[in-house]
This record gives structure tokens, C-alpha cells and sequence, in this order.
């Protein structure tokens, strides 16, 4: 466990590395976050939503942000070696794939609570809005968070599947997440088939849940039972689908063309 606990702390403090000396890793923290905050808001306050209404899509925003950059991080993990063709070598390394993702998503989580934290405040001096009790805002981030670590890690399966190709699944997955689950509308409003979708994911049921505080009664019940249960088991699957996804680059050859 201590062996477990040291490679996970080393692959996290790589992705620090990397991101302290890369600027545009700051812009896109704060950067596209805040620009995307501030068009919904401004877009409500041209459309004189009312309070409730203008609550329910800037929270939309706020979490979005937050989703985004943690989950880049995690997806980062694998890109940063594709990108420095190292692929091969650190996988040479006595290390598995449970530690190269959680590792970059502990940093990934200091990331999106900083943003988090940012864009309350930001939104609170510029609309006003004030955001619910911190005791919802830190159940909201556990879910965040964790459907943050499994969007970045099935970007990193994607990947190690289809070759360098699907590098563009760390931009796309987050927001397509975003369009199902409702982030500026109720799912509800989707089309049938999308709607079931969106039931199957658990950011659904974290939404629903931190928007009962803005005064939208909850459509599903048992809203933190299965957007836990949903995550957990969604991070098993996905654990033993990144073990094989590793298995079969290797002997496809995709992880010695990653290096190259």
C-alpha cells in the first residue's frame, strides 16, 4: 500500500510539474472558465431571467468549469507522454494504470476547486449570486470530481485503443457530458432516447440535487444513492476496461507508435 500511495504522490507531482511551467496550463484554468461564466451571465441578464432561472444556468457554468479543467488533468496524464514520446518508457516502469490516472486527478481536484472557488466569487460580485450551503457545495464537488476522473479516464482508454487519433476525445467527452445531463436545462427537455441516456449518467443526479437549494424540485429520487453508486461502479468498469485497453496497446504495437 505505502509502494501504491509513493507512485501515485510521483505521477502527481509530474502533472504539477508540468502544468507550473506550462502558461497556457493557467490560462486554460482560468481563462476559458471565467469567458464562459460571464457570456451565460451576461446572456441571462440580457434575457432578465429571474433570479431562480439565472441560478439554475449559472450553475451550470460554474460546475462545467470546475468539470473541465480536472478532468484535462487526468486525461493529461497520458497525453504529456504521447506529446514528449515517452509512452514506452514510463510504462517500462514497475507502475499501473490505477496510479498513472489518480495521481494527475489529485492535482486535477486542487485545479477545479481553485476554479470552483474563483467563479463563485466572480459570480457573486458580477450578477450578483450567491451560491448554497458549503455542506451541498462539497457534496456537488465529490461527484464532480469523481465524473471528472472517469472522463478523463476513458479519454486515456480511447487513446490507448484507437492510437493518437482519438487525443481530441480530452476536449470532446466533458462536453458531451455537459449537452446530456442537463447543464443549462433540465434533462428532461432533451429527446426521449437522449433523456435515457442521461439517466445513466451521474452527474444527472448531482445537478438535480445541488438545484433543489435554488428551488427546482428533484424529478428522480434517492438523487446521492445512485450518483455515487453510479460513479463507483462506473470507475470499476472502467478500471478493468483501462487494464485491457493497456493490454492489447501493447500487443498491438499502439503503445511503441504513441512513443514515436
Amino acid at each position: 500500500m505505502m509502494a501504491l500511495l509513493l507512485r501515485i504522490g510521483a505521477f502527481a507531482f509530474r502533472n504539477w510539474i508540468f502544468a507550473k511551467r506550462n502558461v497556457f496550463a493557467v490560462v486554460e484554468m482560468l481563462f476559458w472558465p471565467t469567458i464562459g461564466l460571464l457570456s451565460i451571465g451576461l446572456m441571462g441578464g440580457f434575457l432578465h431571467l429571474e433570479e431562480r432561472t439565472l441560478g439554475f444556468v449559472l450553475t451550470g457554468a460554474i460546475v462545467g468549469g470546475a468539470l473541465q479543467v480536472t478532468q484535462l488533468d487526468v486525461s493529461y496524464s497520458l497525453l504529456y507522454d504521447i506529446w514528449s514520446k515517452s509512452v514506452k518508457h514510463t510504462f517500462l516502469a514497475p507502475v499501473g494504470i490505477a496510479e498513472y490516472v489518480v495521481g494527475p486527478w489529485f492535482i486535477g481536484i486542487v485545479r477545479g476547486t481553485i476554479v470552483f472557488a474563483l467563479l463563485s466569487g466572480f459570480s457573486l460580485w458580477a450578477f450578483p449570486f450567491q451560491m448554497a450551503p458549503l455542506g451541498s457545495i462539497a457534496v456537488l464537488l465529490a461527484g464532480v470530481f469523481l465524473n471528472a476522473l472517469l472522463i478523463g479516464g476513458g479519454a486515456c482508454m480511447l487513446v490507448l485503443l484507437f492510437g493518437q487519433r482519438a487525443e481530441y476525445s480530452a476536449w470532446a467527452l466533458a462536453p458531451l457530458a455537459m449537452l446530456l445531463c442537463g447543464f443549462y436545462y433540465p434533462p428532461q427537455q432533451l429527446p426521449r432516447p437522449f433523456y435515457v441516456l442521461a439517466q445513466g449518467i451521474p452527474l444527472t443526479y448531482f445537478l438535480e440535487f445541488f438545484r433543489g437549494f435554488y428551488g427546482f424540485p428533484p424529478v428522480h429520487r434517492a438523487l446521492l444513492l445512485k450518483g455515487f453508486s453510479l460513479s463507483l461502479g462506473y470507475l470499476l468498469l472502467e478500471g478493468w476496461g483501462m487494464r485491457w485497453a493497456l493490454h492489447r496497446a501493447r500487443v498491438s504495437g499502439i503503445l511503441l507508435r504513441l512513443s514515436e
